[in-house]
Parts: structure tokens; sequence; C-alpha cells
């Protein structure tokens, strides 16, 4: 029945947003709904900090290592990507098309001490605004979105020279579909019922594609594997089923 209301204008799915708004409550529990996430947390937010201190020739071991860069978390859900990044000392903006996930990223942001720039937006929100970011943070998102070429291209759009974007998403592969969807909505239930569909999956190519057509350039890709022995999550070259890209926004002609 959610297919029937699910939008096709612009890049909001609005059965997606139900879906997640609906688990909203849940999104800081470690043992939730959420659970995957927090797993997966560990290994992309040092792949965040590893490709970000590279760049930006930053100390990696400094308390304050983003400090004076300007993150956009889009698709940030209840923040859990940008509780870390305004740690780390960014300015953090983070927007979600759920109000309800907002609210619930606000409520943790204050019991956490923290200041988050969080806004009940959209990408094309974001982009006719002229809001511009040195990162761009573009993860476990474009599986969900209506349009994924309108999508990559509005946030890519907002990449400022010299910056980055990173999407991590999963492929769509049949060992995708056996271990991403059969194994983890139905047989081990790390994730509801229906969290992903396989057709809207996304390839490595149908990011690449579009990123690359909006002036940017894919300097990494890395896959992301469950190891069961040790309950944890680490980079791969396997990109059949979980994966990371790193894409960047050349500097302007003429300037380092």
């Amino acid at each position: 029945m959610a297919e029937a209301n699910k939008t096709t204008e612009g890049t909001v799915d609005e059965a997606e947003v139900a879906r997640f708004s609906a688990m909203a409550a849940e999104w800081w529990d470690p043992t939730g709904k959420f659970k995957p996430l927090h797993k997966f947390s560990p290994v992309r937010l040092s792949y965040i900090k590893e490709a970000v201190c590279k760049q930006f020739d930053r100390d990696p071991k400094a308390p304050d290592a983003f400090k004076g860069l300007r993150f956009l978390d889009i698709g940030c859900g209840g923040g859990l990507l940008s509780e870390p990044m305004a740690r780390l000392g960014a300015e953090v903006v983070g927007a979600d098309p759920s109000k309800v996930n907002i609210e619930i990223a606000k409520t943790h942001m204050k019991s956490s001490g923290l200041e988050i720039d969080y806004r009940a937006e959209t990408s094309e929100q974001l982009a006719e605004a002229g809001e511009t970011f040195d990162i761009v943070l573009n993860m476990e998102v474009v599986e969900h979105v209506a349009d994924v070429p309108l999508f990559l291209s509005e946030t890519a759009s907002m990449v400022r020279p010299g910056g980055l974007m990173f999407v991590a998403t999963i492929n769509r592969t049949l060992k995708a579909y056996a271990l991403a969807i059969v194994g983890a909505e139905y047989v081990l239930r790390w994730l509801p019922r229906g969290t992903h569909s396989f057709e809207k999956l996304v390839r490595p190519g149908e990011i690449e594609g579009p990123l690359t057509a909006s002036g940017m350039q894919i300097i990494d890709r890395t896959g992301v594997t469950y190891n069961p022995l040790l309950d944890s999550w680490n980079k791969s070259r396997d990109m059949d089923v979980n994966y990371m890209l790193l894409a960047e926004r050349g500097p302007i002609s003429g300037k380092a």
C-alpha cells in the first residue's frame, strides 16, 4: 500500500520518509531497529576521518581535526553521523525530509551539548538556496530516494572546489539480495522487513555516472563486509554488497 503513495517528483520518496519516520524514536537505541547502523558506524567514521584529514591536511589525532570545515549530512536521520562530525569541530548542517527525524536529532543534540544546524529540508531546497559545503556525507541514502541521478546532481552541486562527497549504499546484485535483504531482514531480522527494495539498490556505475557528469572525480572505491566472528564491519575489496565511494571536486583553475 505504501508504494501507492510514493511520489516521483523530485528526489523525495514519501513512502520511504514515512517508513523511517515511523521508526524515528529508535534512532539512538543501539539494540533497536537501527542496530546495523550503530554497528556500521565505526568503519564509516574511520573512512571519513582518514579521507578528510588527508584532503585538508589535518592531524587525525587532533580532537578538533574538522575545525573550520562545513559539512552537510544529507538524509541525516536522527543524527548518528552529524554528532561525531560536530564533536571533531565541524560546522554541520543535518538535513532530512522527515520532520520527525529532525526533532529526534535536535533533542539528542541538546542532551549531547552540541550545536548542529538541523533542518527538515530536501537536497533541492538546499541547492536552490545556494548552500555550499567542504564535505557532503551521502551515506545510506541513495537507495531510498525517488530519483537517484537528480539527487546526486543536486548534492554534488553543493560541494565546494577541493571538497569531497562520500557515498555509502548497497549494490544491486544477487549477492546483495541474498545477504542485505533476505539475510538481514528476514533471517537475522537485523532490519524491519521492507527496509530495502531490491529494485532501488544502486550499482556503483549508477552513482559514478551522475557524479562525473556533475564535475566530480571518483578518487576511491571500497567495499564493506561483515565479520560474524568479530561482530564488526571492515573495509574490503568486495563491493558486491555494501560499498563506499569517495568523490572530489577539483580546485578552481589556477588555484592550489
